[in-house]
């Protein structure tokens, strides 16, 4: 009788640790399924430009898209690796070209631009392709006003950098849920200087400073999007005592912008994230007395608006399907 009680309770006990063994495996194969499936999503943004949400954005998209308005400077390499790629873009709708060199487009680079544009212009979609020829070579060209615009908001960007197309879709997204706003992906700080004794006196703070204090009060034309009216107010509104100092320091014609766009709206602007590939060597930024140039331009602007317009924000826009948590 013993004998046969202690039998069946080493018999409980092993059917218990077998249960246990199955129930744990169960969990270790889940881990592991759940970890396959979130790398093998989050991949493709590691080795490239593409991605596979920007299938999500094509089902979703608006009818009305954006313009793409890039500044280019005697770079016909980058600026054909950068039409290219955003040809690709699902919501692009047109290409304005900001072209301020002495000679005019050479007729190579205009039948190579045509062919990229055309094999992109499917599926009803007509992709526009211009080149806005300026006389004068001014960094106050990059925001003429176009206007025969298509679509209400232009995506101002660098012919040095990319973005992948999702990147470029969510932030026209962004920017559709507050179109006065600037939206973009270059963010900059502005603080007051206490150094100076008083509240009139402002820094200029590059990337470092908006990573150390996660406060940030402009975003760089060089990869933003804006309403179009923004050039027309650019244009004829502007101090021209501002657009004088952008024309003769070939600087600052961003932090300008920044200052129309917030003493219009009152508002911050909109950092989004994402992932920005370099394709051409450093700028002016990696010039010596960058960063007190630029302060310079700030406390120069204040005097010109009579006021700091710029508006400090912590807000900023991800892509919840590429991060880990959310």
């Amino acid at each position: 009788m013993r004998t046969n009680m202690f039998n069946r309770r080493k018999w409980r006990q092993a059917t218990m640790y077998a249960v246990g063994s199955v129930k744990v495996k169960l969990l270790l194969s889940c881990c592991i399924v759940f970890a396959l499936l979130a790398f093998t999503t989050r991949t493709p943004s590691f080795v490239g430009w593409k991605n596979r949400s920007d299938a999500l954005y094509k089902s979703s998209l608006p009818k009305k898209g954006y313009a793409l308005l890039i500044n280019t400077w005697k770079r016909n390499d980058l600026l054909k690796k950068s039409i290219s790629h955003y040809a690709s873009c699902p919501g692009l709708q047109s290409i304005h070209i900001v072209w301020s060199e002495p000679d005019p487009p050479s007729d190579s680079i205009i039948k190579y631009l045509n062919h990229v544009v055309q094999l992109h212009s499917k599926d009803g979609r007509e992709i526009e392709l211009k080149f806005d020829i300026n006389k004068e070579d001014s960094l106050n060209n990059r925001f003429k006003e176009i206007k025969d615009l298509k679509t209400d908001v232009v995506f101002s960007i660098d012919d040095d950098i990319i973005f992948p197309c999702a990147s470029v879709e969510l932030a026209f997204s962004v920017w559709q849920s507050a179109n006065d706003a600037m939206v973009g992906f270059v963010p900059r700080v502005h603080w007051v200087d206490e150094s100076k004794g008083d509240q009139g006196n402002f820094v200029y703070g590059g990337w470092w400073s908006v990573w150390w204090t996660g406060t940030y009060s402009m975003v760089l034309s060089k990869a933003a999007l804006f309403h179009k009216k923004y050039l027309s107010l650019y244009t004829y509104e502007m101090p021209a005592s501002i657009r004088e100092y952008v024309t003769k320091n070939r600087n600052c014609e961003d932090i300008a912008m920044s200052f129309l766009v917030a003493n219009a709206t009152g508002a911050p602007p909109i950092w989004v994230k994402g992932k920005i590939f370099e394709i051409g060597s450093t700028g002016i930024s990696s010039l010596g007395g960058h960063s007190e140039k630029r302060t310079e331009c700030v406390n120069r602007f204040v005097a010109e608006f009579g006021k700091m317009p710029l508006v400090s924000t912590t807000v900023k826009a991800v892509d919840s399907r590429n991060i880990w948590f959310w």
